[in-house]
């Protein structure tokens, strides 16, 4: 492990939105403070334990040019899609869905739980791929392998690499990791990150300590945390655990169109995007 810590460049507090039908979402990607960190686009963060909050769902709606990530800590969403794909999402169950050039789809939240707790992370297609077929992969709780340490530090690899355990996330261009992360109190944990790739954490229980400018600072729950280059990450505890996801990708550097759930490159792509879905042509 080198010595070239990634530092936090950017604490964001996560903003109240209200999204789909009436669902209230805390997003800290896609927001006046944080417009994209290339290539993801969007991250939000649903949690409550009133089913008025969430229980209005995500009726059928179109996605073109991105892939959407669900990952459900706690609850049952059920889902159905334009290519034929329906069932549930369950708690510690992924969804990674690459909308390629056109998918319908909804999200409906199911009542009957304590709490329901998820995230969704957007992630962009390069121009090349943008009008790629639609593909759909939904890895159940039971296949995201765990990594145990002796420490007590517990990881969870959804996309990625950690002590050669590698996530059943493949072949996605971006090169992704996301890990779910659990450090115990008075714990430390360090995970490499490829150079020049975009970094951020999501912490959403406890505090954990991270470097900013040379110096440890505390960050309490919920913050997305943006970092700096450099070639790994760290954090520590001191007597609370901290549990959060660390998520990495290949920027693009690519002109970014978006226009609700569509993102593309130009403004003529969103506006063909509209004229298909006007015409029943959206859906190939």
């Amino acid at each position: 492990m080198s010595n070239q810590r990634r530092e936090v460049r950017n604490i964001i507090e996560p903003q109240p939105v209200l999204e789909g039908a009436g669902v209230r979402l805390k997003r800290s990607i896609a927001t006046p403070t944080l417009d994209n960190l290339d290539p993801f686009l969007l991250f939000d963060h649903f949690g409550s334990t009133d089913p008025a909050d969430y229980i209005k769902g995500f009726p059928m709606h179109p996605h073109r040019g991105i892939e959407t990530v669900t990952y459900m800590i706690q609850g049952v969403v059920n889902h159905k899609d334009s290519i034929g794909n329906a069932g549930s999402i369950r708690s510690g169950d992924v969804q990674w869905m690459t909308s390629g050039g056109g998918i319908m789809h909804e999200e409906m939240p199911q009542p009957g739980q304590d709490e329901m707790i998820g995230f969704q992370l957007w992630i962009n297609l390069p121009a090349r791929l943008k009008m790629c077929p639609p593909r759909y992969q939904n890895l159940l709780a039971d296949q995201i392998p765990r990594v145990t340490r002796a420490d007590g530090v517990e990881i969870r690899v959804i996309a990625g690499t950690v002590d050669k355990v590698r996530g059943p996330v493949t072949e996605i261009e971006a090169d992704p990791t996301y890990l779910d992360i659990n450090v115990p109190p008075n714990g430390e944990f360090e995970h490499p990150v490829e150079k020049s790739h975009t970094a951020f954490a999501y912490v959403f229980e406890g505090r954990g300590l991270f470097d900013s400018q040379g110096a440890p600072i505390p960050v309490d729950h919920p913050r997305l945390l943006e970092f700096g280059d450099g070639d790994h990450v760290a954090v520590k505890t001191t007597e609370q655990h901290v549990r959060f996801l660390l998520v990495s990708g290949k920027p693009l550097n690519e002109p970014i169109a978006r226009y609700g759930p569509f993102v593309m490159n130009t403004q003529e792509e969103i506006q063909q995007a509209l004229a298909d879905l006007r015409n029943g042509t959206f859906v190939k």
